[in-house]
């Protein structure tokens, strides 16, 4: 049953209120709204009238928000990105089925997207919005229906399907080792090396896998693979790459191997969805797809 009228207000006042408790001024608010202040003003005023609860303290022209006031903007963003995604995926296919998945930016470009054309063709009912995302985020305030993750399975909350495991490799320009030579691994420390953001152990791990104790390690540091592995190719240090992402540097010379060895292997990549959607058909359809894709990627020779 949905609840009586007087404890549904309108969206309007609902999003001047959320706004004004994320922006902070009702200057900001009408701005973000295109609306006047005065008319931020009533919509804050009707939302009062019908909750009849004391949301606004007025104090010199200016609008603060009641503690209570607050919890409940916080409660009613929430709920008003359910209802624009809900909306967003109606609009997207009228005739239902879609999936929000949040990607990594180079994993998702370079491994699923490559892929999805399959999964179109097998499921034509499916859309699959995407948008990248780098930092953490909580499924709730968000709204995806699934995530590309990396890392371990300590999500909170959320079921999980292993994807990939990534193997690394140290890879620089070549003439970055024609003034020097490298007899082991712990020789990379005489180089400049380049650092990810996401990844901020990976080079005391690869040194630790490799019998290495080389204390702390100096360098640049990246927040993306596309801008780290142009700054080897330009011969600005050695980075520590995923292989199935320099294989065309590699095959062109405009990278090599800073030393030879096996790959080693930081970690994994995984689908990770809210338990909540555990019985969505789209990511069902979905996951079954990926399964058939990690079957034959596993088959296929290191």
């Amino acid at each position: 049953m949905i609840a009586p009228r007087r404890f549904l207000p309108s969206i309007s006042s609902l999003r001047a209120l959320e706004a004004l408790e994320r922006l902070g001024s009702a200057t900001a608010v009408a701005q973000e709204l295109d609306l006047t202040q005065s008319a931020v003003s009533r919509q804050l005023q009707v939302l009062e009238g019908q909750m009849g609860v004391t949301l606004i303290i007025r104090e010199k022209k200016r609008l603060h928000l009641t503690p209570a006031a607050r919890q409940y903007a916080q409660e009613v963003r929430k709920a008003l990105q359910q209802i624009a995604q809900a909306s967003l995926k109606l609009r997207a296919n009228p005739g239902g089925g879609s999936l929000n998945l949040a990607i990594l930016p180079t994993f998702g470009m370079r491994w699923l997207v490559p892929r999805l054309a399959d999964f179109a063709r097998s499921h034509p009912e499916i859309t699959i919005n995407m948008a990248t995302r780098l930092a953490p985020f909580d499924f709730d305030s968000e709204g995806f229906d699934a995530a590309l993750h990396f890392g371990t399975t300590d999500w909170p909350g959320a079921g999980h399907m292993k994807l990939k495991t990534e193997y690394v490799i140290p890879v620089c320009a070549p003439e970055l080792l024609r003034s020097v030579t490298l007899r082991g691994p712990g020789d990379l420390c005489r180089l400049p090396l380049l650092h990810i953001e996401t990844r901020p152990s990976a080079w005391e791990n690869w040194m630790a896998a490799n019998g290495v104790e080389p204390g702390p390690l100096t360098g640049t540091l990246y927040d993306q693979f596309s801008t780290i592995t142009q700054a080897a190719v330009h011969g600005l240090g050695v980075a520590l790459l995923p292989d199935y992402l320099v294989e065309r540097e590699l095959s062109d010379g405009r990278l090599v191997r800073a030393m030879q060895g096996p790959a080693v292997s930081l970690g994994d990549y995984y689908l990770v969805w809210p338990v909540d959607k555990a019985a969505d058909p789209a990511l069902n359809f979905f996951c079954d797809w990926l399964k058939q894709q990690i079957n034959v990627e596993d088959m296929l020779p290191r």
